[in-house]
């Protein structure tokens, strides 16, 4: 499942994939308490802000993979992050047993 988290309000971001017809992201609002970018040390305190992150967690909630983008209007490095999503889903351990 990706998510898509920012501090955005709900409506903002439902508007915002409506009006790019993104339809395979679920969103997360992380305005009222920003919880989660203090927990993941993302939130930019003075700005109200998430700094763009990649984060990939694993079956277990193990954190496999991050990377914290130093700038806003930067992005991170996607292939990377694929590269490291493909290990954590084709990971042995998560295989599904197929009957012989």
């Amino acid at each position: 499942i990706m998510y898509a988290i920012s501090m955005d309000l709900p409506f903002a971001q439902e508007r915002y994939c409506g009006a790019r017809n993104i339809k395979n992201l679920k969103t997360l609002s992380d305005h009222r308490e920003a919880s989660f970018g203090r927990a993941y040390g993302v939130l930019i305190e003075e700005l109200r802000l998430l700094c763009r992150a990649i984060f990939i967690i694993d079956h277990d909630d193990i954190v496999q993979y991050v990377e914290y983008v130093p700038e806003v209007t930067q992005h991170p490095d996607y292939d990377k992050a694929l590269d490291a999503l493909r290990k954590v889903i084709f990971d042995s351990r998560y295989a599904i047993p197929t009957k012989r």
